[in-house]
């Protein structure tokens, strides 16, 4: 089975596909065009330009190179989640960016030590596209998470003084709000996995096939991918909303008109 390579006159005339989403658009007055335009551009620019730079990185093959990579996707990552955040402060930035670099680390040295069993453990062709979807899905689950939790703690400031007042942790006052966080931020992945298979076929796996991967490779391949994600989404959530909550609360368990160490922070909402 040969490799089918796609020429930039192919992309060219794949835009034929934008084409006929802006064409929807103008007919039925979304006024998303603009939006459309821009988002085609960036992504072929950006993607373009990872490749070369991934290239780069894949002909070295230094551990370094590798390790900046992903500092770089997980310092994005953080600010990333941080911007969709309705309250965005300077110590939510580093709650998010520490929790997804904890949750995806971890979960990245499991896959590409103990189950691919890669050596050395840096090669950028494994560790760099397995890392972009554990930390890219980790993002996803953190900026929902802290969203509902800031959010439920909001909403629902007079439920949580009373529990205080009637004696309550901090933690117990909170609790019901923390499982909808966690909850709400790992259902995503749930589904995912639900529905995989008959429903959708993965990138990762839909690539592998292309490229002209045996199928039943490439399924015990997406098998770990979907677990990985799953398993890094819950730690890197638990993290989020556990370090999160505490923000809200002084040592003495009494609920704070604002998160604690709270700061401006320059971003559009």
């Amino acid at each position: 089975m040969s490799y089918i390579n796609i020429t930039f006159c192919d992309l060219a005339i794949a835009v034929s596909l934008i084409v006929i989403t802006l064409l929807i658009s103008v007919k039925e007055r979304l006024a998303i065009e603009k939006d459309l335009i821009i988002g085609a551009i960036r992504s072929f620019l950006q993607l373009v330009a990872v490749g070369y730079v991934l290239q780069y990185i894949f002909d070295l093959q230094r551990w370094y190179l590798v390790v900046l990579a992903l500092l770089i996707m997980i310092m994005v990552a953080g600010y990333n989640a941080l911007k969709r955040q309705k309250i965005q402060w300077k110590r939510l930035f580093w709650i998010l960016t520490i929790s997804i670099a904890s949750g995806s680390i971890l979960v990245i040295m499991i896959v590409i030590n103990l189950i691919l069993k890669v050596r050395p453990w840096y090669l950028p062709q494994y560790i760099i596209p397995l890392a972009g979807m554990i930390i890219g899905n980790s993002m996803v689950a953190a900026a929902l998470a802290a969203n509902r939790l800031s959010a439920a703690i909001s909403e629902n400031q007079k439920e949580i003084e009373v529990a205080l007042a009637l004696g309550a942790t901090a933690r117990e006052a909170v609790n019901p709000y923390l499982r909808d966080a966690l909850k709400t931020a790992m259902m995503p992945s749930i589904s995912s996995m639900m529905t995989v298979g008959i429903v959708q076929l993965p990138g990762m796996m839909t690539g592998q096939i292309i490229a002209g991967a045996n199928p039943n490779e490439a399924v015990r391949y997406q098998i770990v991918v979907m677990y990985m994600i799953t398993a890094a989404t819950a730690l890197t959530v638990i993290l989020a909303v556990f370090w999160l909550y505490r923000c809200y609360f002084s040592a003495s368990h009494q609920l704070l008109p604002e998160p604690e160490g709270k700061n401006s922070l320059r971003l559009k909402p």
